[in-house]
């Protein structure tokens, strides 16, 4: 979690000092060329993340707008990472907002109308790590519609005793409950159940499947909470027997099994690691490139056009304040400003560009120039 240093009022304003960070995590996907990364840096970043969401479980905090723009690596040349940005954050017992979280991470049932609480942000997680994996966003809708669209296209529609509670139903489901059919602004119609997880993520990976679609649940009672994901396969690296296999995921300490795929973590606290060094073609005369990746139709959920402004998680924002523009599928839009550095997520008060991401940027030119 991002630490606070002090805080002060300036002019009638009150203004808040953190420590200084580097590049979030869209800047970090953009400098890869939009590639995606190992599963073994994915589960280091995910290791931290459930660390953050552990400690505000604790607390009973939500944070509500976790997405990669809310994840800044904590040095441009290693692995840890910090989360940021509690705007929109509140208790469980005094939420504030119905309108919350970035559309491409927005749960289910934010997006119903249901009442939410702290699973919110292990469904966010999971889009994180997906979007980690491919590059790109598993669920880019372009409006809530398609959103949800998208999540049916892999797990089918939610159970009947959700929609029910649904206050929004009648926008997205008829009176039989079935879903309507909504066409993208490229006139592609997204059918429920018509895509596996494996098929959407390109991966094999069992543990990291069965980690995800944890995450990812309809129902909010029955995704994975933060302290049994640390106990997860995938986290620990120790295979289940087929007896707890049997049984459901309960979180539960003391997995044993004689199949190990990594030694267990030594403490709460992550080791710094060098991070991977980006392709060699997503740099140009010293300056970071675009990353803009062509995708060819029917093989990836994700084209590049159509752009559209990335929406902001709370009604009501000032214009400019929604954070990184992304087009409707999640590629980026304006990827580089002037200096030809990507430009920075995050917001600045004088308007300048974030120092902090370009100096990160160029720490890796120069290593990569170096070598």
């Amino acid at each position: 979690m991002i630490n606070f240093t002090q805080s002060f009022y300036f002019r009638g304003h009150l203004c808040i000092s953190t420590e200084l960070l580097g590049m979030n995590l869209y800047e970090f996907i953009k400098a890869h060329e939009f590639k995606g990364f190992s599963l073994r840096l994915i589960r280091r970043f995910c290791k931290q993340m459930l660390a953050s969401l552990t400690l505000l479980k604790t607390q009973k905090v939500i944070h509500c707008d976790l997405k990669p723009e809310n994840i800044l690596l904590a040095h441009p040349l290693h692995s840890e990472i910090k989360v940021i940005d509690f705007g929109s954050s509140c208790f469980e017992t005094e939420k504030v907002y119905t309108y919350i979280q970035s559309r491409f991470y927005r749960s289910p049932e934010v997006i119903l109308g249901m009442s939410y609480g702290l699973p919110i942000d292990m469904w966010s997680l999971g889009c994180i790590l997906a979007e980690l994996l491919t590059g790109y966003p598993i669920f880019p809708g372009e409006n809530e519609q398609e959103q949800l669209a998208c999540i049916m296209e892999i797990f089918g529609p939610p159970e009947k005793h959700l929609i029910e509670k649904s206050s929004r139903k009648k926008l997205f489901f008829d009176s039989l409950g079935k879903p309507r059919v909504t066409v993208s602004s490229k006139g592609r119609r997204r059918r429920p159940s018509s895509k596996t997880l494996q098929q959407a993520l390109k991966c094999d990976d069992e543990a990291f499947l069965d980690f995800i679609t944890r995450c990812l649940r309809w129902d909010p009672e029955r995704r994975m909470k933060p302290d049994e994901a640390m106990q997860h396969e995938f986290i620990t690296g120790v295979r289940k027997t087929s007896q707890q296999q049997r049984r459901p995921f309960n979180g539960s300490s003391g997995v044993s099994s004689p199949a190990k795929r990594m030694p267990p973590p030594q403490s709460a606290q992550p080791r710094v690691r060098p991070l991977p060094e980006p392709p060699v073609s997503s740099f140009s005369r010293g300056t970071a490139a675009s990353g803009q990746r062509q995708v060819s139709s029917g093989t990836s959920p994700v084209k590049t056009s159509a752009p559209a402004r990335r929406h902001s998680t709370v009604q009501g924002l000032a214009p400019g304040a929604a954070g990184t523009k992304r087009a409707a599928n999640g590629a980026p839009l304006n990827a580089t400003s002037g200096s030809g550095l990507p430009r920075a997520a995050q917001r600045s008060v004088s308007g300048k560009p974030d120092l902090a991401s370009a100096a990160a940027i160029a720490s890796l030119v120069s290593r990569k120039l170096d070598a």
